[in-house]
């Protein structure tokens, strides 16, 4: 049975007066409830005392951010809706995972409800009233309680109620049927200031937010050991990729919510391709792969590590001369970052690197000065397209609607997140490269805190260097 499944038995009342049961094209998949049943569905249940919990640890840092969204816009109705189920396919769904806006703003993350809306209803000079809109739970004396599969908790499971939600957030909260969209509503994704202005606010992260990525980073390391202790299997296993993705995957949800993006397993020239999630080769001795994986904890925050490894556990000379220029341009990035200095010179310091080496190994038709000319160079850049760091968070890829003097061009600031994740990529079929490079691909990233004179590396307890991670691997092998 799926996780929506409408191949149940129908009420004996038209489909449309069924609450927000399948639509009527499905009924040929239906049988009739019998008049039993429709008897006595309703008795016989427990009373259900509702609860009121303690308000969350992040109710309080939710808090001020609703207040800075307030003073940003005075006198605006605003609307921050949380999102619907999204179809996968016919009458199936994919996990629900709240907007990261209507998660920050409220403090609802992984058990937050399809549908619901935070509105900010403007209280003249006090600024806004701001009251949270979910679906209710329906009393088991109605026809959505058995006959929706979406919603109905005979299906799902209790539902949260509206006392328990404002007491648990700390917000006013109000049935979803009583919202109501009006004409210059502020919509979040719609309206392009209200998006960006949500987008900013999470540039830098509050105590919570911090010690919830400390988290996510823990959590994926033991995933990357998960995976290293594993290697024999993964090696004898014909899609080994898809095997490293399922242990990744095990500690993800054991431990968390899940990944916060599609796990990329990468092995051999599968490598050099930068989002590759088919993950369907096999993982051979000699080669590398390369393991780009971020675990999001119940919060909803998110790490982002690659790690590169030798299946066989031992780089050969050139992997390792790649390897290790790759850490070289991550550690330039590291040497630059600090409050103050501007965002994209933590690429830059990277991309200096891979010039330079690049040049030196006579890949590039041009100097490496030439090549890092902002007007007529690049060339070294048919090997690393990518940026080297994007602001993380809420979102793998946090603050993407952020302004590009508050972003790219912005200055470091104590307490913002970013990864730094330089990379070089040899194309398998790439003749501008000596053979012995084609089918190379290594990216190590790793994910960063500014602090008040630098930046903490979050995840430098995931070995980085080469002969750490021959080390690794040995150790797992014992």
């Amino acid at each position: 049975m799926s996780t929506n499944d409408s191949d149940t038995i129908a009420p004996e009342t038209p489909a449309e007066t069924v609450g927000t049961a399948a639509p009527a094209q499905n009924q040929n998949r239906k049988q009739p409830f019998p008049r039993g049943f429709l008897d006595t569905i309703s008795t016989g249940w427990a009373d259900r005392p509702e609860q009121t919990p303690p308000a969350r640890t992040q109710a309080a840092y939710a808090a001020p951010r609703r207040d800075a969204v307030s003073a940003a816009f005075p006198g605006r109705r605003l609307v921050i809706p949380a999102g619907s189920f999204k179809q996968r396919s016919n009458d199936t769904d994919y996990p629900f995972r709240a907007h990261s806006a209507f998660s920050h703003l409220t403090g609802w993350a992984s058990d937050a409800v399809p549908d619901s809306v935070l509105v900010f209803e403007p209280a003249g000079d006090s600024g806004h009233d701001v009251t949270l809109y979910l679906r209710e739970r329906a009393d088991r004396t109605t026809t959505e309680f058995y006959a929706d599969a979406t919603i109905g908790e005979f299906w799902i499971g209790p539902r949260p109620a509206l006392a328990g939600v404002a007491s648990d957030l700390g917000i006013h909260t109000s049935h979803l049927d009583a919202f109501e969209a009006r004409d210059g509503d502020l919509v979040l994704d719609e309206d392009d200031e209200l998006t960006r202005f949500v987008s900013e606010l999470r540039l830098v992260k509050d105590d919570y937010e911090i010690a919830q990525l400390r988290l996510a980073v823990e959590v994926t390391a033991r995933g990357f050991d998960d995976i290293v202790a594993d290697l024999p299997r993964i090696i004898d296993t014909p899609r080994g990729e898809r095997a490293v993705e399922g242990i990744f995957h095990h500690r993800a949800r054991i431990e968390g919510n899940g990944e916060g993006y599609d796990t990329i397993a990468a092995s051999g020239p599968h490598a050099c391709y930068l989002h590759w999630t088919r993950n369907d080769g096999a993982v051979v001795p000699g080669d590398l792969i390369l393991v780009d994986a971020g675990v999001e904890v119940d919060s909803l925050y998110t790490a982002d590590i690659t790690r590169t490894l030798p299946v066989s556990g031992t780089f050969t000379d050139v992997q390792r001369k790649v390897y290790e220029t790759v850490r070289e341009a991550a550690d330039a990035a590291f040497a630059v970052a600090k409050p103050g200095v501007r965002f994209r010179a933590v690429h830059e310091a990277a991309m200096a690197v891979i010039a330079r080496r690049t040049a030196e190994w006579g890949l590039l038709p041009v100097t490496a000065d030439e090549a890092l000319d902002a007007d007529r160079g690049g060339q070294h850049r048919r090997y690393m397209v990518h940026g080297t760091s994007h602001h993380l968070g809420i979102d793998v890829h946090d603050c993407a609607q952020a302004r590009r003097e508050m972003y790219y061009d912005g200055l470091l600031e104590e307490g913002m997140v970013f990864t730094i994740e330089p990379g070089l990529y040899f194309q398998i079929d790439d003749l501008t490269v000596p053979e012995e490079y084609r089918g190379i691909g290594v990216r190590i990233e790793d994910d960063v805190l500014v602090t008040a004179d630098g930046i903490e590396n979050l995840s430098a307890g995931i070995p980085r260097t080469a002969d750490e991670v021959e080390a690794w691997i040995a150790r797992a092998a014992r």
